[in-house]
């Protein structure tokens, strides 16, 4: 359930910006130091930008010597409505030259910022786009309410419509790239509009394609690290909710002085509390690394401060109504709970410490408003034409990344995945074996075609 994680937020959110900056390997080349206007001058490129219809110019600043275009862009609410209500969409393009290639970063979540790896690899321009419904892409007024259009396919025809218009500036090769949820929402794109980009580039993109079997999460808590990791990890899990009588009054107190509060979403202390219990090891895995499995304290015979700290500082992330709704990262489990699934998992170790059997789901920590009723057809459908009809695309995973567990299955069609090993939710293609660096990045230079 979980891309895209900070602090306060656990592992039902996808962390969506970890991987998708990570570094590819090698130097960017030295053009990427060219100065701006080297074949369009940055005015011809703004007055091009605002001749095209919905879009607006915010404002420009220089970044690296080349303007960085802060835009918005007139998306119709409902796409199979165009001609009806509307909103706006934040976007940016890097511009460098006309002739480059350009790169479609899909975050997943709010306009992201940085450059991606990607980018640096290909001395690329880069277009970056926020989601629709997330921060200030979302419509004003009863629609932004509507959540039945915060689905797959409308932010896939949001970027299509996006990618067509600024086309007709960036001439060059274009590849999609995104991590965790953003590099989801790059294949979705690529597959319900597959002649808009020349190929993907996804980052730990999880797929879950049946959310009813999630066997391939059990086996990656069954199996990852060491057996003797895996059970100091279990067995501090345990104790978090068998201590729950003297640990939840500090999880109280804590939340309190923060001014955390949950009624809107899981409505009560005891609910939040034991979410946050079940999250711990995910984030263990997501965020940290094989190595780490030497700081798990002994479950038995730690005290509750040790417990405690460790367990805060080693995955125990609160849900609060503060982060969830509207404003934060709602939109997100709004599409975990109607089409990306999540992973429902047994925890037969947790038999008998228990209160709420039935929460660990994303409409739990949603407010009312915003829960949904799910139905895999659409991700099934991508599922199926990824294996079958996808081109140029390549899914870079980690080993030990709980994300990776379900994993796309790229066609025989010029696409490839890659798992980094030992590598958690920030995998990235610097950290493969070097034969399999060396072709992967090969292959990204022939789709981009650039030496």
């Amino acid at each position: 359930m979980r891309n895209k994680r900070n602090k306060g937020i656990s592992a039902l959110v996808c962390a969506g910006v970890i991987a998708g900056t990570a570094v590819l390997g090698g130097a960017a080349p030295a053009a990427a130091r060219a100065t701006a206007g080297q074949d369009t001058a940055a005015s011809d490129v703004r007055d091009r930008l605002e001749r095209i219809p919905g879009m607006t110019v915010v404002s420009v600043a220089e970044k690296e010597g080349h303007p960085l275009y802060t835009l918005t862009y007139e998306q119709p609410v409902d796409h199979r409505k165009p001609h009806g209500a509307t909103f706006t969409q934040r976007a940016t393009l890097w511009h460098k030259s006309t002739d480059k290639p350009t790169v479609l970063y899909t975050g997943g979540y709010t306009l992201a910022g940085g450059t991606t790896a990607l980018t640096k690899l290909i001395d690329a321009n880069q277009v970056s786009v926020e989601h629709r419904y997330f921060a200030e892409s979302r419509p004003k007024g009863a629609a932004g309410d509507d959540w039945s259009k915060m689905t797959v396919e409308q932010e896939a025809a949001d970027e299509h419509r996006l990618t067509q218009a600024l086309r007709g500036i960036e001439q060059g090769k274009w590849l999609g790239t995104g991590a965790s949820k953003g590099g989801m929402t790059a294949t979705y794109h690529e597959r319900f509009y597959p002649g808009d980009l020349d190929a993907v580039v996804a980052f730990v993109a999880p797929n879950d394609a049946n959310n009813r079997d999630d066997s391939g999460y059990e086996r990656f808590f069954k199996t990852v690290g060491t057996k003797e990791c895996r059970a100091a990890l279990n067995a501090v899990q345990r104790e978090m909710l068998v201590r729950r009588d003297t640990l939840l009054p500090r999880f109280e107190k804590e939340a309190a002085a923060e001014g955390y509060t949950f009624d809107e979403t899981l409505g009560s202390t005891d609910r939040a509390y034991e979410f946050a219990a079940l999250d711990q090891v995910w984030n263990f895995w997501q965020s940290g690394a094989e190595a780490d499995c030497a700081t798990v304290p002994d479950a038995k015979k730690t005290g509750d401060d040790e417990l405690w700290k460790w367990s805060k500082d080693h995955g125990f992330s609160v849900y609060r109504d503060q982060e969830l709704g509207t404003n934060g990262t709602g939109p997100y489990y709004r599409q975990a709970a109607t089409q990306l699934g999540w992973a429902d998992l047994k925890f037969k170790h947790l038999d008998g410490v228990r209160h709420h059997p039935d929460i660990y789901q994303p409409n739990s920590v949603l407010p009312a408003a915003m829960r949904g009723t799910y139905n895999n057809s659409t991700i099934a459908g991508v599922d199926r034409w990824v294996q079958k009809r996808g081109q140029r695309m390549m899914f870079v995973y980690g080993e030990n990344d709980p994300w990776s567990a379900e994993k796309f299955t790229p066609s025989r069609h010029d696409s490839y995945r890659y798992v980094v090993p030992g590598a958690n939710h920030g995998a990235s293609i610097a950290g493969l074996p070097a034969a399999e660096q060396k072709e992967a990045v090969a292959t990204i230079k022939r789709w981009a075609d650039v030496k």
